[in-house]
């Protein structure tokens, strides 16, 4: 039976935790309150009312049985309690695979991994809008926790953590890069072959599940076996933006598509791919649909197969802004203002409009005439409204500080390669304890980076980074944790050598 004394004493214990959360709770209350209903984004209109789009609509598994007998506050509501529970799970995770475990420093640092998911002010406002980003996470960190709760997971473990990391692919397809990772970390995670090739192949099949019952269902509904309709002009963006048209060799029937410097420099990544202007406009307009799919797909693959190093160094250059001193819109980025708190309701007219006081969800169809879903009290959530002074303080908030610093990033980042790092030396010059952590610390790190770099591979956007503050921090403390436990495990000798060093 649980006591208040005990309680009393857990929270003594705790206490940088539950100052975190205590913070966290506090923004998310003001959050909840500053903006009715939650907030809606351009995107939010497939996964409330049609199937079709770019991206595969499981999020749909958290909004149906809500708005069945709610309203998108409950979903809000609901999205700010994922981000409370992830921050619990990963302080959690970092105390029981932390090499320091048990110390007063290994609280410290857990707190610190929990910190950015709490405290970060695009996380607040990302959980505040009807978009997947936040079940996504919540489905990663659910999968990497049993996936890393043991240091030999058993088998069950390795089945329901593929389960739950390939479950994300069905909300972003994004969460098909989990794989790597996790079939590497169930086989090295266990000793002897047949074992490895057991888990691996667990991990693989159980990985399996949800996207097949995901496809499934889309070709028993819609007639396609995928994931989502994603075609090639999702990667369009990123290569013409990074081909060099001057010396890259086209037949003449794609030439066209190379666009110059200076329309790369005033569309960016997401105009070449949507604006009226674009290269693409043309050949959808003119030709028949698969001719034009043709084209441009023979155009990627002559700017990856002749210029992949600026494709590489393309994203490169996108996947180093997670780490600037401060938050800004580069030229050609996708704004930053759409995950930034405003004083206003923000619209995105025609996606998202008021009509007669009333929230107006749509699109334009493909004959050119309006599309509108007009959300009721009950649905909806009534509004927009508005409380000024709690959005004021949350814009200040997030504009002025409240965000995970990039230069904190980075030290965590390298934190976490030096603890990965430890895999590498031999059994006798490292414990059991360091190796543990290690393993850990490398699994959580590649899962941040694949990611992260997955998706700037099709463009920037600083709500694509937000993955990484769910991860990166975990991998880097425990990365600190691993360094930590070796020095103190070192000879006094040899302490003062590596400091002299």
């Amino acid at each position: 039976m649980i006591t208040p004394r005990a309680v009393a004493a857990r929270l003594r214990r705790h206490w940088p935790l539950a100052l975190l959360l205590a913070a966290g709770l506090a923004l998310r209350i003001l959050t909840q309150l500053a903006y009715r209903p939650a907030l809606l984004y351009i995107d939010s209109y497939k996964y409330l009312y049609r199937a079709s789009g770019n991206d595969p609509v499981g999020y749909r598994a958290l909004l149906r049985p809500v708005l069945a007998v709610a309203n998108l506050d409950t979903v809000a509501a609901l999205q700010h309690l994922l981000g409370l529970a992830m921050a619990v799970a990963l302080y959690a995770l970092v105390l029981r695979r932390g090499a320091t475990r048990g110390a007063p420093s290994t609280r410290w640092l857990a707190a610190l991994a929990a910190a950015p998911v709490l405290l970060d002010g695009y996380q607040l406002q990302m959980e505040q809008t009807v978009m997947p980003d936040v079940l996504f996470e919540a489905l990663m960190v659910a999968g990497l926790l049993v996936l890393l709760w043991r240091p030999r997971p058993a088998l069950w473990q390795v089945a329901l953590a593929g389960l739950l990391l390939g479950a994300t692919a069905t909300v972003a397809q994004v969460g098909e890069i989990f794989i790597l990772p996790a079939v590497v970390y169930a086989a090295i995670a266990t000793d002897g072959w047949r074992r490895r090739l057991g888990h691996a192949a667990a991990i693989c099949l159980a990985f399996a599940v949800p996207i097949l019952a995901y496809d499934t269902t889309a070709y028993a509904v819609a007639g396609r076996f995928s994931l989502a309709n994603a075609g090639i002009t999702t990667f369009y963006g990123r290569l013409a933006s990074a081909a060099d048209c001057q010396t890259l060799k086209l037949p003449a029937d794609e030439r066209a598509l190379c666009p110059s410097r200076a329309l790369v420099a005033r569309l960016g990544i997401d105009g070449l791919e949507h604006a009226s202007d674009s290269p693409l406009r043309p050949y959808y307009r003119k030709l028949p649909s698969h001719t034009a799919t043709r084209l441009v797909s023979a155009f990627n693959r002559s700017v990856l197969q002749q210029q992949p190093l600026r494709v590489a160094g393309s994203v490169a250059r996108d996947a180093i802004k997670a780490f600037a001193v401060q938050r800004v819109t580069s030229p050609g980025d996708t704004p930053i203002s759409r995950w930034q708190f405003h004083t206003v309701y923000p619209l995105f007219p025609p996606y998202v409009a008021v009509r007669g006081g009333v929230l107006a969800i749509g699109e334009y169809s493909a004959s050119g005439r309006r599309v509108v879903v007009l959300g009721t009290s009950r649905d909806i959530g009534g509004g927009p409204a508005v409380a000024a002074p709690a959005a004021r303080f949350l814009r200040g908030y997030q504009l002025d500080g409240g965000y995970t610093p990039g230069p904190l990033l980075l030290g965590l980042l390298l934190a976490a390669v030096i603890g990965s790092a430890f895999l590498i030396r031999r059994r006798a010059a490292t414990s059991p304890a360091d190796r543990d952590a290690a393993r850990a610390c490398g699994l959580l790190l590649a899962a941040a980076l694949l990611v992260v770099l997955a998706s700037d591979a099709t463009e920037f956007s600083w709500r694509y980074q937000l993955p990484a503050i769910v991860t990166l921090p975990p991998a880097g403390v425990l990365g600190i944790t691993v360094i930590i436990g070796y020095v103190r495990r070192l000879p006094l000798a040899g302490r003062e050598r590596l400091i002299r060093s």
